[in-house]
Formats: C-alpha cells, structure tokens, sequence
C-alpha cells in the first residue's frame, strides 16, 4: 500500500474529478489523502470521502478573485502543504491542477518523489476572467502558462480532461499539451455513478432549467434570462442556480431583479455536497451550460463536468457550438450545441430539449482503466 498525497487549490467540497481519482486509487489498495484549500473556511477540517481522508487547510477568509490576495494564499497555501508533506513524505503526489505544481517539483527534486499533473483545465486563462482586457492580467497569464510548461515537463506522467475525438474536428487539452511538446493521457471527466433516468411527460407544462456548478461568468446567467424571457409567459421554465464562486451575489441579485420585475420563478443556493448535487439534478428538465468564449479554454477544449454529470442522469444539456464540448453533446446525443450570446437559439434548444431523456452510453470504466494504467506503475 502506498500512500499518494493529492493537493488542489479548492475546498473540495465536492470537486468530482478529486473524490473520483482518490476514490479509484483507494480501491487499488492505496492510501490517499487529499490536501485542499479552503478559501472561505466553511468547511470541517477533516473529513473522509470515497475512502480518501480530506485535509482542509484554514489559512484565513481568501476570496476568489482576488488577484494578489490569492495569489499570496496559494503560496501559503503550497507552503503549508509542503511543510506537511516533508514530515511524512507520500510515495507519490498528485498535483490536480497548475496552482500546485510547484509543491510536487519542489518535492521531485528534494526527497526523489514522483509526481502526478491532473490540468483540469487552462489555469492560466482564469485570471484574465474578472477583466479579460487587462494587461497586467494578460501579463501574469502569460507567466503562468510558461512556468505550468515548465513545470509540467518535469512530471512523471501528465492527465488531462480532453482530447480530440474519432472523426472530430475540434481539439482538446491533449492538442494543447503537444503544441507544448508534452505528451499526456485523456480521462475525461464522466461520472461513477449512473442514475436510471425518468421519462419526462410531454403533457407536463412544469420544467425546470438549472445550472449547477461554480459561478464565475455574470454573462453565462445573463444570457439564460434572455432566453427564458423570449418563451410565452405560461411556458417559462423555473430556474435552478446553485453553487459558489466569485459572481455568486452577483447573479444572486440578478435572479432576484428577474423575480421582481419580469415574474421569473428562480431558486438560488450556494454550495452543494455530492449527495445535495443529485437530489438537484433530478429536478432538471435541462442543464444550461453555455459559456462567454472569452473565458478562453472552451474553444480550446473545456469539457465541463456538469455535461456529463446531467447526462448520467437523463438530463440533457444546452451547450456551446464551436468547440469539442458541443462536438460531443450532439454526437453522443446528450445535448444540443447553439452558438454564444445567440438567445433566441438558446431559447428554441431549451424548449426542444425540455421532454428529452438522453443517455451516457460511455461511462466512467473506460476512464478508469486509462488513469490506473497510468498511474499504478508510478507506485507499484
């Protein structure tokens, strides 16, 4: 039994892609902890998931979007973790995301350990997300992006979260990664379990439309009201929101202008668990999962996990065009793929979509082969 030491920059409460790989190297037999940053303090401590121990590091109320402010909490952060890591040193560390390379590269070249880089996602295009005009963002993103290149080179074994599909036309991450001279193994981010989906009733004028996951984009919420606006006033589904993130009062107040003045029904809630996470999804009709272009990693092969997530659940979703994350939607026929700030596209998609039940005919096993035959040998 080894012991892997996995470290993300967030709560973890829940982050599905982190219980998923600590869930599948606990069952292999090993013993995982996971070191995570909780920003805003709302969470226990410690805490076991899925087999794996959660640790929860409490260094402070540190806010998302905060430039320097969280930048000098991730290096705290990394300290900390680092410090905890040389008193008992893992076999092997599991870098989920850029923001903790460092940590693992540090240890690399220390104490021989090897290491692990999960890149969820283009972490370097988030910090031009509050003011993507910005130059000094756009210097920073810069930095960041060759110091992940730099570091990502000095992995044992690098995953990511898509790749360009048979017959595709659109790139993922893999692309981005070998534009970069790093070779990496695609596990995608789809889920454990599977729900057996209910059949929606065409006669049942009440549908529900959500969007459950981190709020960072004002404009994703923006452009649902303005498609929920173009339907008939008697045909207008009522809106789910829930999850954190650093426009969460913003869209708070957003959905409560849209109660007041324009008579939409909106539930809006912060953070979920996992369990609270199903019991939500089962009350959507459709999941709305359309991003501002801008954001940058969408066209570049984002593969949000709330795609997936809905479609293990019968749920399909409204997504971009454009990109790979549409590409999938409409060939594996669990969504529908409209173009950007097109609301009247947005608004025919939901309405087409709404008595739809679809399927997610590849699961999670074909995954998991892939991440443990690339990670058990690095251990075994």
């Amino acid at each position: 039994m080894a012991k892997v030491a996995m470290v993300v920059t967030n709560s973890c409460a829940p982050d599905p892609r982190v219980l998923r790989s600590a869930f599948w190297l606990s069952e292999a037999g090993h013993q995982v902890t996971v070191h995570a940053f909780d920003r805003l303090q709302l969470h226990a401590k410690s805490e076991s998931l899925h087999g794996a121990r959660i640790m929860r590091y409490h260094l402070g109320d540190i806010p998302y979007g905060g430039m320097l402010k969280s930048i000098r909490g991730i290096m705290q952060f990394s300290k900390r973790v680092k410090a905890t890591l040389l008193h008992s040193p893992p076999e092997l560390i599991y870098c989920h995301d850029a923001d903790t390379l460092s940590i693992a590269v540090s240890l690399k070249k220390s104490h021989g350990i090897p290491f692990v880089f999960d890149m969820h996602d283009l972490h370097h295009t988030w910090i031009r997300m509050p003011s993507p005009k910005s130059i000094l963002r756009k210097l920073l993103s810069r930095k960041m992006e060759s110091t992940m290149i730099r570091h990502a080179g000095k992995a044992d074994a690098i995953i990511t979260t898509s790749g360009k599909i048979e017959g595709g036309i659109h790139d993922g991450f893999e692309q981005y990664l070998q534009s970069k001279n790093l070779a990496s193994i695609v596990v995608e981010n789809r889920p454990i379990e599977m729900s057996i989906p209910q059949q929606r009733n065409p006669e049942n004028k009440d549908w529900t439309v959500g969007y459950l996951g981190r709020v960072r984009e004002l404009k994703t919420f923006t452009l649902m009201l303005e498609a929920i606006k173009l339907m008939p006033a008697a045909e207008r589904p009522k809106l789910i929101i829930a999850g954190d993130g650093i426009r969460e009062n913003e869209v708070r107040e957003l959905m409560l202008n849209a109660i007041e003045s324009d008579g939409i029904e909106a539930d809006v809630s912060g953070a979920f668990t996992p369990d609270q996470f199903q019991e939500l999804v089962k009350q959507l009709d459709v999941m709305f999962a359309i991003y501002p272009p801008e954001r940058g990693n969408i066209l570049q092969g984002a593969l949000p996990v709330k795609m997936f997530d809905a479609a293990a659940n019968g749920v399909p979703s409204v997504v971009n065009s454009g990109c790979l994350m549409g590409e999938i939607a409409e060939t594996e026929e669990i969504g529908k793929a409209v173009e950007w700030n097109d609301a009247q596209a947005a608004c025919d998609a939901l309405l087409e979509l709404k008595n739809n039940t679809v399927e997610l005919a590849i699961t999670s096993q074909r995954e998991k082969e892939k991440f443990l035959s690339t990670v058990l040998p690095l251990i075994d």
